[in-house]
């Protein structure tokens, strides 16, 4: 039998939130006096955090909230947040009694997006019924809507995928570059720190040049050569591309050979 909440005038019941960062950390808090730890995950008692009032609705519209919190928290740092850690993060929110840890979750989303405001920070949250609203019909164009090494491409990323380390950085060009002799297989490619301050954070590969590639974020002051990091190749999304390079054409998610929209509006004309 599930546990009633606030079924009396006292009740032993905390508030509990948990944050799935897209690097693979996992927060968990709680409005108790004390830490909690439940579903292998220690939840801390966190001060200066809340999460506001949430509406679920029966309908089909989004159910929004936010958090907010001071930036003084251990787990939740101005650099962390400027660095990207938090977007997109997955969240979930529920009830939990601190005394038996029986336990309900009531919300569960992804955070929109995050906002510095003085000392503190406020993260917008949107409900999973916010997918709802994206169109699931895709729209047809002669380059592949799969993401590489994704759900449709069907390819197995891990032989695409090589360790190297960063041997130079050049922050006014926003380049870096790694040990090997031609890095031109990496172009629309991503690259994912393995150790240092971005230990988890990916990043596109937008150009490369010999050993040299341009990424699409921001260089932190921070990073230094000797760093590892992981780079997945990219692909251009063309069927030749697919076919030549891949052998992977029967997966090819699009319509090379659909006629364009310029080619519908022609019309017969007198010669």
């Amino acid at each position: 039998m599930r546990r009633a909440f606030f079924a009396s005038e006292l009740d032993t019941t905390a508030s509990w939130w948990r944050i799935y960062r897209c690097d693979g950390v996992t927060l968990g808090f709680t409005t108790h006096d004390r830490d909690l730890w439940f579903d292998g995950i220690v939840h801390r008692a966190a001060p200066g955090m809340l999460p506001s009032a949430i509406r679920v609705t029966s309908g089909f519209e989004d159910d929004p909230g936010d958090i907010e919190g001071a930036l003084s928290h251990a787990s939740v740092t101005a650099a962390d947040l400027a660095g990207g850690r938090f977007d997109a993060a997955e969240v979930e929110c529920g009830v939990v009694d601190w005394e038996t840890l029986e336990r309900a979750s009531l919300y569960s989303g992804s955070i929109a997006g995050v906002t510095s405001e003085g000392a503190g920070f406020r993260a917008e949250l949107e409900s999973a019924k916010a997918r709802l609203a994206h169109d699931p019909i895709p729209v047809t164009g002669p380059t592949c809507r799969a993401r590489f090494c994704g759900p449709g491409c069907g390819l197995n990323p891990a032989a695409f995928e090589k360790r190297v380390r960063v041997t130079a950085i050049d922050r006014d060009t926003q380049t870096l570059r790694v040990d090997l002799a031609d890095a031109s297989a990496y172009r629309f490619g991503s690259l994912r720190w393995m150790d240092g301050p971005a230990t988890g954070l990916s990043t596109r590969i937008v150009d490369t040049d010999g050993p040299v590639l341009m990424l699409a974020g921001r260089i932190d002051p921070d990073w230094s050569p000797g760093l590892r990091v992981l780079l997945r190749e990219g692909c251009d999304r063309t069927v030749a591309t697919c076919a030549a390079r891949f052998g992977n054409a029967v997966n090819f998610q699009g319509e090379p050979f659909l006629p364009g929209n310029d080619m519908l509006a022609q019309y017969p004309v007198a010669r």
